[in-house]
């Protein structure tokens, strides 16, 4: 079966095959980049570039050495550990805090609730530096400068944009008289939100929180303001590997990442799919 209709005229033939072109050439430019480190993550060679045995496919030329390094490496595993401490804790608040801001400001009774939204979301807007330096000064103030506490709270202020986004997407289809029906069958409005609501918006609430766990698993910027050396997250010894080190573990640890991202990445696409089943949309 062709993929045009016969009817179509040449000038849309053209572009439909230029279209897919284009977009081909695009998708090439943002992943070549990914896709280049990943061999030579396993160089057996301590160099960033391809040598001469990769290029000819010597199998001696390739090994896991970086990938043991990570493994084995304390300062490696002290950044990884603090990473798996910090991420999950920031994303919960991150969860807890954005789907509570998405549901109010889906009421059309809630007064200035645009100027809250934009507010609420501005992190995603202002630039990376100017909020690190903010929360800089401010985690100073208050002493949590340099405590988990302080880079778990500024990590959180960075997911919750991305939940009250997707939470605020998944309520767009929600149908409202199913709460009224509830509350008039008898339910607390506790129960009515477990029972009716959550259901019905929990993979809008997931693929937020895993929007969450990956900005802060990935962020580097704040935690170099707000973080002491006790601190150091695993973006964090990536950045001091290339600009003292110059340890080729980062390419290990870059292709690690790479592949933890897919699967993200991957759940959340799957949610997506299962939240427009449950409101009735035929996933495209």
């Amino acid at each position: 079966m062709s993929a045009l209709p016969p009817y179509t005229t040449i000038g849309q033939r053209v572009w439909y095959y230029a279209f897919r072109v284009i977009v081909a050439l695009i998708l090439f430019f943002l992943i070549a980049p990914i896709v280049v480190i990943i061999p030579l993550s396993f160089n057996a060679e301590d160099f960033f570039t391809y040598t001469p045995g990769m290029l000819a496919l010597d199998p001696d030329a390739y090994s896991l050495k970086h990938y043991r390094d990570f493994f084995t490496n304390p300062d490696w595993q002290q950044a990884m550990r603090n990473s798996v401490m910090i991420a999950p804790a920031a994303t919960v608040i991150s969860v807890g805090l954005g789907t509570l801001a998405a549901i109010g400001l889906s009421q059309s009774h809630v007064p200035f609730r645009r100027a809250i939204m934009a507010i609420l979301i501005s992190p995603m807007i202002v630039p990376l530096i100017i909020s690190a330096a903010g929360m800089y000064f401010f985690y100073s103030r208050v002493g949590l400068q340099g405590t988990y506490v302080g880079v778990v709270l500024a990590h959180a202020a960075l997911g919750i944009p991305f939940v009250i986004i997707t939470v605020t997407a998944t309520l767009v289809g929600f149908d409202r008289s199913l709460t009224r029906a509830a509350a008039n069958m008898g339910a607390n409005p506790i129960t009515t939100f477990f029972k009716v609501q959550m259901p019905l918006i929990l993979p809008g609430v997931i693929a937020g929180g895993l929007f969450a766990f990956i900005t802060s698993f990935d962020e580097v910027v704040v935690v170099l303001f707000v973080g002491s050396a006790g601190q150091k997250t695993l973006p964090w010894q990536m950045f001091i590997g290339l600009r003292e080190q110059i340890s080729p573990t980062i390419l290990a640890v870059a292709t690690i990442l790479v592949a933890v991202s897919i699967v993200l990445l991957t759940a959340v696409e799957l949610l997506r799919r299962r939240s427009e089943r449950l409101r009735g949309i035929t996933p495209h």
